[in-house]
């Protein structure tokens, strides 16, 4: 049954949902809760997202409030939880990398990178979500559900949009074009 589910692509698996499930971001109405999620830590990082955001962190300091600057110095801007590493948080709320445009949470070091001051874009993890990576022998992609992205689902159907065309960056960036082209074709014949 859980076979049935499952999309393999290279050595990848893909559960049917990312390719079925209708998503957008309406950030008007969801104001960047994927940023903002109650807990401990923020989003998970690689070892190499790490060096890339140090060699990154002063360009991407200034666009970030004080308060989030004074974490990242007292406390760093990651930590080692279950030994994943994950952005640090604020009062296990927000990632320490998100600042505010007009109530709107969005991430500074997104920001910088657009700006043209910092050659790091944002972590993998980021640019994939609502998909999530299970490591189960091989990668396994799965649709991480939240109640703070209802406004997604709505705003895909009308758009006509899945996770898997929404995520289509993130999915090239960590996967390569090729990759998402295989996706794509699996996704047309099931």
């Amino acid at each position: 049954m859980f076979l049935n589910n499952i999309v393999p692509v290279d050595k990848v698996e893909v559960r049917k949902e990312v390719l079925k499930t209708h998503f957008s971001c309406d950030l008007e109405k969801c104001k960047g809760a994927c940023c903002t999620f109650e807990s401990e830590y923020g989003a998970p990082i690689s070892e190499e997202e790490v060096k890339l955001i140090g060699e990154n962190l002063s360009n991407i300091l200034p666009y970030l409030p004080e308060e989030h600057r004074n974490q990242i110095k007292n406390d760093g801007f990651y930590k080692l939880k279950s030994r994943e590493l994950m952005t640090n948080s604020l009062n296990n709320r927000a990632c320490v990398f998100v600042f505010y445009d007009n109530g709107i949470a969005r991430c500074g070091i997104e920001k910088a990178f657009f700006d043209g001051k910092s050659t790091f874009r944002k972590p993998v993890s980021c640019h994939l979500f609502p998909i999530r990576i299970t490591k189960f022998g091989s990668d396994v992609l799965r649709y991480e559900r939240f109640s703070e992205c209802e406004p997604a689902l709505d705003k895909g159907r009308e758009e006509n949009v899945t996770i898997a065309e929404f995520c289509r960056e993130g999915l090239e960036r960590k996967y390569g074009a090729k990759w998402y082209l295989e996706l794509m074709d699996k996704m047309e014949q099931k």
